[in-house]
């Protein structure tokens, strides 16, 4: 139990911190913004100098709001709620996605990294249990020097990475022993499906080399007396209308990177955005869809987190 608290008290970042190579992965992260490969889209351009790639950011960051969430799963969330940041654009282009005005538009307002360590700060102040980053994949050098910038002002609570999973290996190497927690999405086990509905090529194994990766840093979900994670991974999958077989191929393919992964088999989905170009996106998704999912979740003996 005293470890429990320990690793509660004190997250990886701090120790990166004390020995002097936080700051060196800020340098490393920030170098990677001149010709911009942050992500899987690889597209090249000079973010420091104002360019923008597919995610529409240059060197600094949008950020539509921030708050302790009280609506993630319970060992994110706890009882003081997640210390949730919503960071505009993204790296993909969903058109079913709830968010869109924020993902899509990029409504919010621009911060430097010094405000942002200042609003991490503010949402420990108020008692969060984490840090939770929210499409975080395309401004990872941002997120990181803000992080810098906190630590040095006293920031002490784990940091929650909210992915899509379209996500660059050597981005997510740079967040080893940063990031604590790994709360990634698996939308699509099916090429066909990425291209159609996020305009995404290569998904499939692009986000799962990107969980095994996440995996392998922080391994299986682990949680205090309180039931509130500390450290690990929880993957996240939405079933979708007309989808079952594609979410029944996402569990076998996440079965395989751990016996033991935790996985929230998620039915929130309603048409939005352009899902009515979509005719078998373009309706709510019915109740049996999502319990033959859940059943099968489960006779996978998959650690079934529900929210």
């Amino acid at each position: 139990m005293e470890l429990l608290t320990i690793m509660v008290k004190y997250p990886s970042y701090i120790k990166l911190y004390e020995e002097g190579k936080l700051k060196e992965r800020v340098e490393t992260a920030y170098n990677i913004l001149k010709e911009c490969t942050v992500c899987p889209h690889q597209c090249k351009v000079d973010r420091l100098k104002g360019n923008k790639g597919l995610c529409k950011t240059t060197d600094k960051l949008t950020i539509a709001s921030f708050f302790p969430h009280q609506g993630e799963e319970l060992p994110i969330r706890g009882i003081n709620g997640s210390g949730t940041i919503f960071i505009s654009n993204c790296n993909m282009s969903c058109v079913f996605c709830q968010n869109w005005d924020i993902s899509q538009k990029g409504e919010g307002y621009e911060y430097y990294p010094e405000e942002v360590a200042d609003i991490m700060l503010f949402l420990q102040e108020k008692g969060c249990h984490n840090i939770n980053w929210v499409t975080p994949s395309h401004v990872v050098p941002q997120l990181l020097k803000a992080t810098y910038i906190a630590v040095k002002k006293g920031l002490s609570i784990p940091i929650v990475y909210n992915t899509s999973s379209y996500d660059s290996i050597r981005t997510l190497r740079l967040l080893e022993n940063i990031v604590d927690i790994y709360l990634p999405d698996f939308k699509f086990a099916d090429d066909k499906l990425s291209i159609r509905y996020s305009k995404t090529a290569n998904y499939t194994k692009i986000a799962i080399n990107s969980i095994k990766e996440m995996h392998r840093q922080v391994g299986d979900l682990k949680t205090n007396s309180k039931g509130v994670a500390y450290k690990g991974l929880l993957v996240r999958h939405l079933v979708m209308p007309n989808n079952v077989s594609n979410s029944i191929k996402a569990l076998n393919l996440l079965k395989t990177i751990s016996p033991n992964i935790h996985v929230n088999v998620m039915k929130q989905y309603y048409p939005s955005y352009k899902s009515n170009n979509y005719p078998e996106l373009n309706r709510t998704l019915y109740e049996e869809e999502f319990k033959e999912v859940l059943n099968y979740a489960r006779k996978l003996r998959l650690k079934v987190i529900r929210d």
